[in-house]
C-alpha cells in the first residue's frame, strides 16, 4: 500500500522548505500581505518589499490610515500595482469592522482577496481545512493526475481543487498549502521538473506514462502585441521632468512617469540615451530613451512635476518610470 500523499509531503517540506520570513508567522495581516504580493511575482523578488512594507506598515489599521499614494510609493517596482489598490481598500475595510475577517467566506468579500487568497489566509492563520490552489497546485494536480484536460477552463480548474481538497491533511492545512505550493514553485518546475527528488515520485502517474514536461495543459493564449513607444528624459538644474498618468491610463493609473513626445509636442529631441523591453501580460512594450529639452514654458501645466532625485521615493514611479532614468543616469533611490 502506498503512503498517503499528505504524509509524503509535510515530511518533505518540514526538511526542505525554504526560510521565508511570512513563513514565521500566522498572523493573518502579514500573510495575507505575503500573498498578495506573490501573485505572478517570485519569493526572492517579494522579500525586500515585503519586509519594507511591515516595517511601515505593521498593522491592517496602521495602512488603513495611510494615503494611496504612500502605499502605491512604497509599491513601487514590484508591479501589478491593482494589488496594492486592493490591499489598501481592504484594510480600509477591516479597520471599519474593528476585527479581522477569521474564515474563507468574510476574506473573500475583501477587495483584491479571490477563492484562492481567501484560502491561503484561512488556512495558515485560522486553520480552516480549505484548499489553496494556485497555478503551481494546478499543475501539481495535473501531473500526479496525469490529467491532461485544459487548466484554463474553469471546470478544471475546480475539479482540481476538489482533487487538492481531498489530498488536504486537515489536522495540518495551512502547512499543507505551504508544502503543495512550495512543490510546484521548487520542484514541480513548468519546464525540466526535479522528478528525481519529487516526494511524491512514486505517487506521480505522468512521471510513470512519462508525460510531466507536457502537463499541465493550458489551451487558451492571447497572442502577444508589440508596441513601440518613446519616453524623454528631460533634466535641468539637477531635477528630471515627471508627468503623472491620470486616473483613465490604461496601465498603472496614478504614477509617474517620464513624458512621451505626445505628452510635450514642442519638446526638441536629441540623441537616444537607451532602450529597454517591459512588458505587462501579453502587452510587449519596446522604450526608446530620448534626451529632450522642454521647448516652451510648463508653467502650471497640470501633471507635470520637477524632481529631485530625492523626491522620487515619496511618489509612486511607474515600472518604466525607474528603467528610463536609471538609462538616463537618474536613478532613484532603492
Amino acid at each position: 500500500m502506498k503512503p498517503p500523499l499528505a504524509g509524503l509531503l509535510l515530511a518533505w517540506y518540514r526538511k526542505a522548505h525554504r526560510d521565508l520570513p511570512w513563513r514565521r508567522t500566522s498572523d493573518p495581516y502579514r500573510v495575507w500581505v505575503s500573498e498578495i504580493m506573490l501573485q505572478q511575482t517570485r519569493a526572492q523578488t517579494v522579500i525586500p518589499y515585503y519586509l519594507r512594507f511591515l516595517e511601515r506598515f505593521p498593522t491592517a489599521s496602521a495602512l488603513a490610515a495611510a494615503d494611496e499614494d504612500s502605499v502605491l510609493a512604497l509599491w513601487s517596482g514590484l508591479g501589478y500595482y491593482s494589488r496594492a489598490r486592493g490591499l489598501w481598500k481592504a484594510a480600509r475595510e477591516i479597520a471599519a469592522r474593528s476585527v479581522f475577517p477569521r474564515c474563507f467566506e468574510e476574506l473573500r468579500e475583501l477587495p483584491g482577496i479571490g477563492d484562492y487568497t481567501a484560502a491561503a489566509i484561512a488556512s495558515i492563520a485560522f486553520g480552516e481545512p480549505r484548499a489553496a490552489v494556485d497555478g503551481n497546485v494546478l499543475r501539481v494536480v495535473a501531473r500526479v493526475q496525469n490529467d491532461s484536460a485544459d487548466i484554463g477552463a474553469s471546470a478544471t480548474r475546480e475539479r482540481f481543487r476538489a482533487i487538492a481538497q481531498q489530498w488536504l491533511d486537515p489536522s495540518h492545512a495551512g502547512e499543507f498549502n505551504q508544502a503543495l505550493m512550495e512543490l510546484g514553485a521548487t520542484v514541480c518546475l513548468p519546464r525540466n521538473p526535479l522528478c528525481r527528488v519529487c516526494p511524491l515520485a512514486e505517487l506521480c502517474r505522468a512521471l510513470q506514462q512519462g508525460t510531466a514536461t507536457e502537463l499541465p495543459v493550458k489551451l487558451r493564449t492571447q497572442k502577444p502585441v508589440e508596441i513601440e513607444a518613446v519616453l524623454l528624459a528631460i533634466v535641468h538644474r539637477g531635477r528630471v521632468l515627471l508627468r503623472r498618468r491620470d486616473a483613465s491610463a490604461r496601465h498603472m493609473p496614478g504614477f509617474w512617469d517620464l513624458p512621451s513626445p505626445e505628452d510635450l509636442p514642442g519638446a526638441r529631441l536629441r540623441e537616444m540615451l537607451g532602450e529597454f523591453r517591459h512588458t505587462i501580460t501579453h502587452h510587449h512594450f519596446h522604450f526608446r530613451v530620448l534626451a529632450a529639452e522642454r521647448g516652451e514654458r510648463l508653467g502650471r501645466a497640470v501633471g507635470f512635476r520637477w524632481m529631485r532625485p530625492a523626491d522620487l521615493a515619496a511618489v509612486p514611479l511607474a515600472t518604466t518610470a525607474r528603467k528610463a532614468l536609471r538609462i538616463a543616469g537618474f536613478p532613484p533611490a532603492a
